[in-house]
């Protein structure tokens, strides 16, 4: 086989041509790239075809090309079958609350001089006052539909562990999503002890000590139907969530509320967006909203409100 073609400055069409057909050649449009397969059973054809491009080439309108260069359907990119869904937690309950100090820059009331030596405030309700957007908020799929296997084994190979650091006597961060099949670490940066407290539906409860400047790794038994909230006992304002998830369709929102869910299955899912004051602030409850995800788009959800607080 050889390759005809005309070469255009601004892409081309790919059409095939057996000897029959080689007349259809040169009443096409001449910006169309031909590739012609040559029947080499039909000598005067192939005479009358190769008498044609020589005179063709010799106006410059046309360049031989291999066939061993033309492209290969068959290598095209596969087509997407993944979607993302994006959107945003909004603080709508009414004027924004004034943030509690829970303990001062060198508050006389704290013992350990690690954990005053900034000022903290309550991070229950974290709310953006230029957007109103709402930070460590859970936005998760219940019970995701479709093929995500080889999403779920990129996620674990990247990230095999999620580690909860305890710095100037706060948790760092103070939510995170953890795989069923990562491991939970949680570890002290501070000179001073620390404790572990939790009660989880799934996973039972938790107390234990966490050494000066050591660490150590929780047992995930299995997913939670929602986040687990998280304490330090000796030093009460160290507060924090975790939400343990079989499936990688679950993020925190970000400081001003946004949240984006990528390579999720084509088709209808349901999404929850929760937060610790608020609850569940999409419709649906634990059965969360239908978006409908389609493949290689954005679902965007726009505002997902918090209309009360506890």
């Amino acid at each position: 086989m050889i390759g005809l073609g005309l070469v255009p400055s601004d892409g081309s069409v790919v059409i095939n041509y057996n000897a029959a057909s080689l007349s259809d050649l040169f009443s096409m449009n001449p910006r169309i790239r031909t590739e012609i397969a040559m029947n080499r059973s039909q000598p005067q054809v192939r005479r009358n075809f190769l008498a044609r491009i020589g005179a063709l080439a010799a106006s410059a309108s046309m360049v031989i090309v291999p066939a061993s260069l033309q492209a290969d359907p068959s290598k095209a990119p596969a087509a997407a079958t993944t979607g993302t869904i994006k959107g945003r937690l909004v603080y709508a309950a009414g004027p924004i609350p004034t943030p509690k100090v829970e303990v001062k820059k060198d508050d006389p009331r704290v013992k350990d001089a690690i954990c005053k030596v900034e000022e903290h405030v309550n991070r229950e309700l974290v709310i953006d006052p230029a957007t109103k957007g709402v930070a460590n908020g859970f936005a998760y799929l219940v019970k995701p539909t479709g093929d995500y296997a080889a999403t779920e084994k990129e996620l674990l190979a990247k990230n095999p562990q999620v580690v909860f650091d305890q710095v100037h006597c706060e948790f760092i961060p103070y939510a995170a999503v953890v795989h069923k099949d990562q491991k939970l670490i949680f570890k002290s940066s501070d000179p001073v002890g620390h404790n572990i407290r939790f009660n989880s539906f799934a996973n039972g409860g938790f107390n234990q000590m966490v050494p000066t400047n050591g660490q150590l790794t929780i047992p995930i038994k299995k997913e939670e139907r929602r986040p687990t909230p998280l304490e330090c006992s000796i030093h009460p304002w160290m507060t924090g969530y975790f939400f343990i998830v079989d499936h990688p369709f679950a993020v925190v929102t970000k400081p001003d509320g946004s949240f984006e869910i990528s390579g999720v299955p084509a088709g209808p899912q349901q999404l929850v967006v929760w937060q610790g004051k608020g609850g569940y602030a999409t419709e649906g409850g634990n059965k969360g909203m239908k978006v409908e995800v389609k493949a290689g788009e954005v679902s965007d959800v726009g505002d997902v409100k918090i209309t009360k607080i506890k």
